[in-house]
């Protein structure tokens, strides 16, 4: 792939999809992870000081704040932290208790998501949205979470693919060569919870091929998550009918 001239046609998209909304720029969460760093980076570089970009650690600050934190450095990043993990806890505490650990951890993006709505309003920005095409094809997000963004420049992009751009644009090597992570609880591992690589996903995804149990385990996925890619389905009333 010229990952120089995904650069420019990405940043030119960017640009003018802000300017036909009439925001000003883009609002932003950075995990230290790749996608949100290569986001950050190609956002910073079209809007400058109106590229936000929102650290929201929950709980810990371990080394994703500090890949974070190395990004804002090298680049310039306009970056506030904000640690919302006594809003986490006061959440739970007056939340009916439950067993379900997944339930408690999908709180963290979407209270992020809240985080950016609340930021964007204030400045005339728009959410940009950190979602690659693999994570897309498989609904691998929290609904109302990480996928509550205004739009979304990388979803056409395969996870393997933003490696190697996030190489091109001078990323850490830090944040490439880590395990990625959707950060819902400790040690969390993309393709451990996956129970598949994202180069077998990305296989599967360009041409169409996989192992078979593989195969069957990225269109369940698929299957079950498909409702997280439209808006809510709305009960059709025939008022002719009534």
């Amino acid at each position: 792939m010229d990952y120089r001239k995904l650069e420019r046609d990405l940043c030119e998209w960017i640009e003018n999809y802000v300017a036909s909304t009439g925001c000003k720029g883009v609002v932003y969460g950075l995990s230290g992870g790749l996608d949100s760093s290569v986001v950050g980076v190609l956002s910073n570089k079209i809007f400058k000081e109106n590229a936000l970009g929102l650290i929201m650690p929950i709980e810990k600050k371990g080394s994703d704040f500090d890949d974070a934190m190395k990004l804002k450095e090298k680049f310039n990043l306009n970056v506030v932290v904000l640690d919302l993990t006594s809003a986490y806890n006061e959440l739970k505490s007056i939340y009916i208790p439950s067993t379900n650990t997944l339930a408690y951890s999908n709180i963290k993006p979407r209270l992020r998501m809240m985080t950016l709505y609340y930021h964007a309003q204030v400045n005339n920005f728009l959410v940009i949205g950190t979602t690659n095409l693999s994570e897309f094809t498989i609904g691998y997000s929290t609904k109302y979470g990480d996928y509550g963004v205004d739009f979304s420049p990388i979803a056409d992009i395969t996870k393997t693919e933003i490696f190697e751009f996030a190489k091109y644009l001078g990323i850490p090597n830090s944040i490439i060569e880590k395990k990625p992570s959707a950060g819902l609880w400790e040690g969390q591992s993309d393709e451990d919870e996956l129970g598949f690589s994202y180069e077998e996903l990305d296989k599967y995804i360009l041409e169409g091929v996989g192992e078979k149990e593989t195969v069957n385990k990225i269109e369940r996925l698929i299957k079950i998550n498909s409702h997280k890619k439209h808006m809510p389905e709305i009960f059709k009333l025939n008022r002719g009918d009534y």
